[in-house]
């Protein structure tokens, strides 16, 4: 069963070695690879290529759209898996895109992988398909606030919120712009029961300067409400760029 992938370039899968830039496995080694295609639209989603295609009326901040053809390659599941396994790394992080949307094929792929450990970057909205979960050693749940445009009924799914929060796996990272962000977070870390500890606040942002800018003031609320800040280090180290 094939996969539909990000690129790099034009034909070129966006499968890579690099450093995870966020959430609780910030700093280590990891192979990537990035699914195409989303269910919910970011207005500032930085992975916009995976989605936002020519014809695709939703909106985004840059107005940009992508061509399909340039920015999709699809890959058998055993191609995808050498690719990845050719990186020489013991952890993969899948993101997008949703991957969840390509739950099925995603299995197929990373039965290919034994003692690979894997991470899925997630929005949190879809169910992961049953023969993939027991392949995934961590969730990194993102659900998307007021601020990135989606509808609440699409993007915060009281359902799915409900079962990430019970899910021991799942790590929560959320994307903060401004200050009355973190208050919607604490409010659904209340309603449906998310742990503190499983927190990670993260500032919205693809230049070190807005990153900053940000962190200063998100930082002193982490420790006022006890919960962790994330980095994105790839920003830092590589700029706003494919394949890093």
């Amino acid at each position: 069963m094939p996969l539909v992938l990000a690129t790099t370039t034009p034909g070129e899968p966006e499968i890579f070695a690099s450093l995870q830039g966020e959430g609780p496995s910030q700093g280590k080694p990891v192979a990537f690879v990035r699914l195409s295609r989303c269910n919910l639209a970011c207005v500032w989603c930085d992975t916009a290529y995976t989605w936002h295609f020519e014809g695709d009326n939703r909106p985004h901040r840059s107005g940009a759209t992508y061509e399909r053809k340039a920015n999709q390659v699809v890959l058998s599941d055993e191609e995808t898996a050498e690719r990845i396994a050719a990186l020489d790394q013991n952890r993969l992080v899948v993101t997008g895109g949703e991957p969840l949307l390509q739950g099925a094929a995603l299995a197929k792929m990373l039965a290919l992988l034994p003692g690979v450990r894997v991470e899925i970057e997630t929005n949190g909205t879809v169910e992961p398909h049953p023969a993939l979960d027991p392949l995934v050693a961590q969730y990194n749940v993102s659900p998307k606030l007021a601020h990135s445009g989606n509808p609440a009924d699409l993007a915060l799914v009281p359902e799915r919120l409900r079962h990430w929060a019970a899910e021991p796996r799942a790590a929560f990272k959320f994307v903060i712009a401004g200050p009355a962000d973190v208050e919607e977070v604490l409010a659904l870390a209340e309603r449906f029961a998310i742990p503190r500890e499983r927190i990670w606040l993260m500032a919205e942002g693809t230049d070190v300067a807005t990153l900053e800018a940000r962190e200063a003031w998100l930082a002193p609320l982490c420790v006022e409400h006890k919960l962790t800040l994330s980095k994105r280090l790839h920003i830092q180290l590589f700029g706003d760029t494919r394949g890093t």
